[in-house]
């Protein structure tokens, strides 16, 4: 039900018990909660945003819902729902959304901005030391053990969201669909979603029950947290959905998006390594659905047969430092474009290059997130409990573990075997590895790391530096492991 049509709130439903602070005075966007106190909210989930998307969203739901009280179930999950079905990482994309809804767009600025800015610097520290040292014995043994940390974690969180996900049969096919779209005939990332998209409006005509696996909820102490009841109260201004507000922000954001694309094309030429990073990342947040997990194949397998910015392997490094330190694990991106950038810097010394690299690949990674949910959010609120839009949600959820699933299967085996081959015959591609490449102490260290989590739930950040340990000391031990 539209927004509008829910203005006035009913007398059972005691809203201003939440909205209205001790003094009796709401501020400008009709709740209590102060601009200064969010911040403070926002910097520690961004402090706390540890263990991928998962994690950060438990972190979330904890402290806002639970803890803070600012926002109600229903409405966490609806905007998470919209945030699932949008490129770019559902995580930092909930926290601006939730933000927006709270203070404006300076409140999703900052909630984003925040959720980023731990993890980009912890990433920026740790490609100038392994760029720097990455010939080190030590810093080879370490990611050694990590990348089987790492392998462990993406299985868990192909299992953990199949089991959200996958209710009912309808579910199942839908995953097994898109797995073999992307497995075996390299199907676009986008062209799997809206197809998903496109047979969940269809299957709820069809069986709406079933196919309607994401449910929103509406109870009456919805009423009592300060964004719902601000909401209903009529009070949210800025949430109302315009053409003229969606244009300009259509003027803002597009053009912070693309200034610097064409900058650097015009100045640097279309095939300077920056030029390719900006265009690269560009068109990758565009296709990032369902979280980084779906496209990490996919940018490994450009950044490093394409471009040549990455030796073989060193994805599983990347992904090894975003897993590690706090914010989106898309933050990657800024460890290929500052490796690209870093081996080929031109005139440039090549750490200078790397930095100016990372700071390119996060912006064009992460200015679209904004622009999706400062356009979307006003009219998403307005598709509350809408059936179609719960059942378009419930099949991209659905064909994203799929696509999970074949994001498992490359890096199992790209961590199992040092060497791997990509065979295409007939139209069909699958990965070949070279048998006598098998590195069983990867194997092990992955599957002690996977046991650990599943059957004893020990936390992601202890397996990660159990394996690490472990590795270092195989390493140290037995000469390392063969080249991937």
């Amino acid at each position: 039900m539209p927004e509008s049509s829910r203005s006035t709130p009913s007398p059972d439903r005691p809203h201003q018990d939440t909205a209205v602070s001790s003094d009796g005075n709401l501020n400008e966007f009709g709740h209590q909660i102060s601009f200064g106190e969010a911040v403070r909210v926002w910097l520690r989930i961004a402090i706390l945003s540890f263990g991928g998307p998962a994690g950060q969203i438990a972190v979330m739901h904890r402290i806002l819902v639970d803890e803070k009280r600012w926002v109600s179930e229903s409405r966490f999950l609806h905007a998470l729902n919209y945030c699932m079905v949008l490129p770019g990482p559902e995580a930092q994309q909930l926290a601006t959304y939730i933000g927006w809804l709270l203070h404006g767009v300076k409140g999703g600025l900052v909630a984003g901005s925040l959720f980023v800015l731990p993890g980009f610097l912890s990433i920026l520290v740790l490609s100038v030391l392994y760029a720097g040292f990455q010939e080190a014995t030590l810093v080879q043994a370490l990611f050694f053990g990590i990348k089987a940390a790492v392998l462990a974690i993406v299985i868990q969180a192909v299992i953990r969201i199949g089991k959200r996900a996958l209710k009912n049969a309808y579910m199942y096919a839908l995953a097994a669909a898109a797995f073999i779209a992307i497995f075996l005939f390299a199907v676009p990332f986008p062209l799997v979603i809206l197809t998903a998209a496109l047979i969940g409006l269809l299957g709820r005509h069809v069986d709406p029950e079933r196919f309607v696996v994401i449910k929103g909820h509406d109870t009456p102490e919805d009423a009592g947290r300060a964004i719902d009841a601000m909401m209903d109260g009529g009070t949210a201004h800025h949430t109302r959905a315009t053409r003229k507000r969606a244009l300009k922000v259509l003027a803002v954001w597009l053009p912070l998006w693309f200034t610097p694309l064409v900058v650097l094309a015009v100045t640097l030429g279309y095939d300077d390594v920056f030029t390719q990073i900006g265009l690269f990342f560009s068109k990758l947040a565009v296709v990032t659905f369902g979280g980084a997990y779906s496209v990490l194949a996919y940018m490994a397998q450009e950044a490093v047969q394409n471009y040549g910015w990455l030796a073989p392997g060193e994805m599983l490094d990347g992904l090894g430092m975003a897993e590690t330190t706090p914010g989106p694990l898309i933050q990657v991106v800024q460890f290929v474009g500052f490796m690209g950038a870093f081996r080929d810097a031109g005139l440039l010394d090549p750490f200078t290059a790397g930095i100016l690299a990372s700071l390119l690949a996060t912006w064009v990674t992460f200015i679209p997130c904004f622009l999706w949910i400062f356009l979307g959010a006003p009219y998403v609120e307005t598709l509350r409990g809408n059936q179609a839009v719960s059942a378009a949600l419930s099949a991209v959820t659905a064909a994203v573990v799929g696509v999970m699933l074949n994001l498992a299967i490359w890096f199992a085996v790209h961590v199992a075997f040092g060497e791997v081959n990509t065979v295409r015959s007939f139209g069909i591609q699958w990965l070949l590895p070279t048998w006598h490449s098998i590195q069983i102490a990867s194997v092990l260290l992955a599957l002690g790391a996977f046991i650990a989590m599943l059957r004893f739930k020990v936390g992601m950040l202890p397996v990660i530096f159990v394996s690490a340990l472990l590795g270092i000391i195989y390493y140290l031990l037995f000469g390392g492991a063969p080249a991937s």
